[in-house]
């Protein structure tokens, strides 16, 4: 059987248009001269049929102006054919024939005034409830994504919530219009897909010495986020400037034996650190006694000695003393 062969990536071409304040005085000079056409004579003649024709071109002119502001682009389609993109800001004029809008794409809010006619323009007439106009004017600014709470198994099988937030810019957009149905949801969808794939390489915390920890890597695991991602969304034209974790944490039907789990740890290192250095001056205590002949001590009585002062050091409590008032030995 065949197989199809894959089709290559969009190439953007930059292009100019005409200035839109030098195209205005010209489609004010053709309204002058259509109106003065149709004023020359009362009677229906080749004049006037020119100066009608003149009013209609001059109407249809007027769609060609289109504004951009820093860091926004248009991409130029006629007919369907990729002419180019416009990155220069301010007042243009250009074939007035050119696309609008790239057609639709589903909707992803329920509601049109929250977040889709920002994102893609006035809602179509016909296309259904929905289905959203695509613009063919792109937002080459960066662009916040943050996630929802993911859960997801880590690394170990341990279910986690995750979230991250991603920030990305379009860089070509002749990818980002043709290469994909609607880059907006093509970011969304594959930074959650990127966030699940990397928690799963990844523990949630107490690894080897020198295993990354989704709690204890955080740079690394970033940096392992922003990769994963740029070549997902490289095939949309999308260049990812940061992608950092904001939420982890256990899921909540594992959270409070995780929690337990973590609090006996948190106690076993203390105690760790509590018994070395316990041991440490009680072995200095005794140097300095028998350095300084200040009294003679058996092996036993070392090891009552020995451990008097590590219940000390190490009780949870405050020692309570007894005094011996008699000798050394009774």
């Amino acid at each position: 059987m065949p197989v199809k062969a894959t089709q290559s990536a969009a190439s953007e071409r930059i292009v100019g248009t005409m200035n839109g304040w030098g195209m205005l005085i010209v489609n004010f000079a053709l309204f002058v001269g259509a109106g003065f056409m149709l004023r020359m004579t009362g009677m229906v003649g080749p004049i006037h049929f020119a100066g009608a024709l003149l009013t209609l071109i001059s109407l249809v002119l007027l769609r060609g102006y289109f504004t951009l502001q820093p860091n926004q682009a248009r991409v130029l389609i006629l007919f369907g054919a990729y002419k180019g993109t416009v990155h220069s800001s301010g007042f243009h004029w250009a074939n007035p024939f050119y696309s609008r809008n790239r057609g639709f794409a589903p909707r992803k809010y329920s509601s049109p005034s929250q977040g889709d006619r920002n994102r893609a323009g006035r809602h179509p007439a016909g296309s259904g409830p929905g289905l959203q106009w695509l613009s063919t004017k792109l937002s080459l600014r960066a662009h916040n994504f943050s996630s929802d709470a993911l859960k997801v198994n880590d690394k170990r099988g341990n279910p986690v919530e995750i979230a991250a937030v991603v920030v990305w810019r379009v860089e070509n957009t002749a990818q980002a219009v043709f290469d994909v149905e609607d880059y907006t949801s093509y970011v969304e969808i594959q930074s959650e897909s990127a966030i699940r794939s990397i928690a799963s390489r990844y523990a949630y915390d107490q690894g080897d010495e020198r295993e990354i920890t989704l709690r204890g890597g955080a740079d690394e695991v970033a940096l392992a986020l922003k990769e994963e991602l740029q070549v997902r969304l490289l095939k949309a034209g999308v260049v990812v400037e940061e992608a950092r974790i904001t939420h982890l944490a256990y899921a909540p039907e594992i959270a409070p034996v995780m929690l337990r789990r973590q609090q006996a740890e948190a106690i076993i290192a203390a105690r760790k650190i509590i018994v070395q250095n316990a041991v440490s001056m009680v072995h200095m205590a005794l140097d300095e006694l028998d350095q300084k002949n200040v009294v003679k001590l058996d092996d036993e009585r070392k090891a009552a000695m020995v451990s008097n002062l590590l219940v000390v050091l190490c009780g949870n409590s405050d020692a309570s003393p007894v005094i011996n008032t008699g000798t050394l030995y009774t």
